[in-house]
Order: C-alpha cells, then sequence, then structure tokens
C-alpha cells in the first residue's frame, strides 16, 4: 500500500463519518437554539428542558436515518474491501 492511496482512504473515512453525523448534529443544534430562544422568553431555566428535547430529536432522528446510515456504510465497506487488491500491490 503507498501513501497515496492511505491518505485517500483515510479522507473518504472522515468524509463518510462527517456525512453520517452531521443530520444528527444539525438536528441537535436547531433543537437547542429553539429550547434556549424559549428559555430566554419565559425565562425557564430548567436543565432537563434542555436535554430532553435534544435527545428525543436525535434518537428520532436517528431512527428514520438508520436504514440510509446503514445502507451508506455497508457501501462504503465493500468499497474499501473491493480495494484491498490495490492495497496488496
Amino acid at each position: 500500500m503507498n501513501a497515496e492511496l492511505a491518505t485517500e482512504i483515510i479522507k473518504a473515512m472522515i468524509l463518510h463519518a462527517v456525512a453520517l453525523a452531521t443530520p444528527l448534529l444539525m438536528a441537535a443544534m436547531v433543537v437547542g437554539l429553539g429550547v434556549s430562544l424559549f428559555q430566554a422568553v419565559t425565562s425557564i431555566h430548567e436543565q432537563t428542558l434542555s436535554f430532553v428535547p435534544k435527545a428525543l430529536a436525535v434518537v428520532g432522528l436517528l431512527i428514520v436515518l438508520l436504514p440510509w446510515m446503514i445502507r451508506s456504510t455497508s457501501e462504503f465497506a465493500i468499497a474499501i474491501i473491493e480495494k484491498i487488491p490495490q492495497m496488496v500491490h
């Protein structure tokens, strides 16, 4: 395996991880912003009020996106496995 192939594989792996994590992180950020605005308007500063909606949003989105995430990850793994002969030479 040469350095260029290793760099390409690591770059693809990082980009794949970012692509999988982005929807969940964006959902948590949007819900957190909404809860923060609600807390600022109502002057309610409860710890669980900020955590529970974010956790529910992330879990709900994870349930919805899980088939896509599994399919995407398996396609990536298959692509890496298919590159094994190139790695040996």
